[in-house]
């Protein structure tokens, strides 16, 4: 008779520390040690989590009593962990105070629009979090890339996107760039994770199966989209994330710091890991010294 995962984690008490519990696991049949392990892992993480996504709840009170707006940029190659991290942040929040936007290819009129026209017209109300899953960035690294706009096109975008950002910074916008950087060993990881699990092979698309052997080529648009939209007004926050769970946490941390909202609590640290969180000189400082 198969075990009952959740009976049997509930039993061997989950409030062990994650070495006490390991330790009792190794007594218990073989087969069933890395399903249980990563059950445990999962709950511990998930568990920890918590207190930062009642923040955000905290935080999204405050954006609508004072009709504030806040845009999110979640930018990063794929399976860097985007889709996971929103999810968290998003999970316990209002839903009707903040979307999740992931534009398709744009139509055929839209592709006679002003390039931002589209985006623009998903942004948020007062008192509302707009979370993008991928950009107008996409002109920086995916589209030159893979042909889908010119080179004029490309070069007037870089020149443009941060007069547009700092206007509408100025127009009293809270705006949040993050980057996940993932490396290229654990992309290759979840690539072949998503080849073999049928629950994830509907986000393999063609394009993915190119990205490692593009590597180089987003590693030099990823570094002039850096150097060329970074600013003071409105900087990258780069996200490591080989580590899925360190990369939400610090996500999350990110987002918080960026307002100070009413009721925040006082037994949280906010602090970011400076190991996960690097700012975009420093990432550009590192990805010069790696080409040398």
């Amino acid at each position: 008779m198969p075990i009952d995962l959740e009976k049997f984690y509930e039993k061997n008490n989950p409030t062990l520390s994650q070495e006490e519990f390991s330790k009792s696991l190794e007594t218990k049949e073989n087969e069933f040690l890395d399903d249980l392990y990563k059950k445990y892992i999962y709950r511990t993480q998930e568990n920890f989590l918590s207190p930062l996504q009642a923040e955000l709840i905290k935080l999204q009170e405050h954006l609508e009593k004072h009709k504030e707006k806040m845009i999110i940029l979640v930018e990063g190659r794929d399976a860097s962990g985007k889709g996971g991290a929103i999810r968290r942040i998003t999970r316990y929040m209002n839903e009707k105070h903040y979307r999740v936007v992931a534009l398709g290819k744009p139509s055929d009129v839209q592709t006679t629009q002003w390039y931002f026209q589209r985006y623009v017209e998903q942004f948020p109300h007062g008192g509302e979090i707009v979370l993008f899953d991928r950009s107008w960035y996409n002109r920086a690294m995916v589209e030159p890339i893979f042909g889908f706009c010119t080179q004029e096109q490309y070069d007037v975008f870089m020149e443009s996107v941060p007069k547009f950002e700092a206007d509408l910074i100025a127009h009293g916008f809270h705006f949040i760039k993050l980057y996940f950087s993932v490396s290229k060993e654990e992309q290759a990881n979840r690539f072949l994770e998503r080849e073999e699990n049928p629950l994830k092979q509907w986000k393999l698309s063609e394009i993915d199966l190119q990205m490692q052997q593009k590597w180089d080529e987003f590693t030099i648009k990823k570094f002039n989209m850096l150097k060329k939209t970074n600013t003071k007004k409105s900087p990258w926050t780069i996200i490591r994330s080989d580590s899925k769970f360190l990369a939400r946490v610090n996500a999350i941390k990110t987002i918080l710091n960026k307002v100070d909202y009413e009721g925040r609590s006082l037994d949280i640290d906010f602090t970011v890991d400076p190991t996960i969180v690097i700012s975009a000189e420093k990432e550009l400082e590192l990805m010069e010294n790696n080409s040398k």
